[in-house]
């Protein structure tokens, strides 16, 4: 929090990031996010290069502020029942995201989105990882071993 990116970062998976308040906003600058052989920003496979810069915005906001974003985004995109079920009724603090992508080695413009997050109804589980190999729907996965050191 309230520090500078180094002269030079060294990439990593998920970059150098440094946080600071703007009232009662959390912004979070990140840079240098490693470029790996199967790199992509999103679901949708979209690339960046090695000059890619996100600048993400947390606030809560209340609801009426929220409200038409939410009644867009339920009337624009895609719902997957019970994956992540909320409370219809809540009228309360919701928290928003706004980030912003540059990359001038793919977009010719900076692009913006936001995303606008309420409480959920359901207990928050943890997804799969060494300490707790329980998938969505309680079976237990194969967690990762190694042999030897990849180092």
């Amino acid at each position: 929090m309230n520090a500078t990116h180094p002269a030079h970062p060294v990439p990593s998976s998920y970059g150098d990031s440094v946080g600071r308040y703007e009232g009662d906003t959390l912004v979070i600058d990140t840079v240098a996010i490693k470029k790996g052989p199967f790199a992509m920003l999103d679901m949708y496979g979209t690339p960046f290069t090695d000059k890619l810069h996100l600048t993400e915005r947390y606030r809560l906001v209340d609801y009426d502020a929220a409200k038409d974003a939410i009644e867009r985004n339920a009337k624009e995109n895609s719902y997957a029942p019970g994956a992540w079920d909320y409370d219809r009724t809540y009228r309360g603090k919701v928290l928003q995201l706004h980030f912003t992508v540059e990359d001038e080695g793919v977009f010719t413009t900076p692009w913006t989105a936001t995303i606008t997050y309420r409480p959920s109804v359901d207990p928050w589980t943890e997804l799969i990882c060494a300490e707790n190999p329980r998938e969505f729907n309680n079976t237990q996965s194969q967690v990762p071993t190694a042999a030897k050191p990849d180092f």
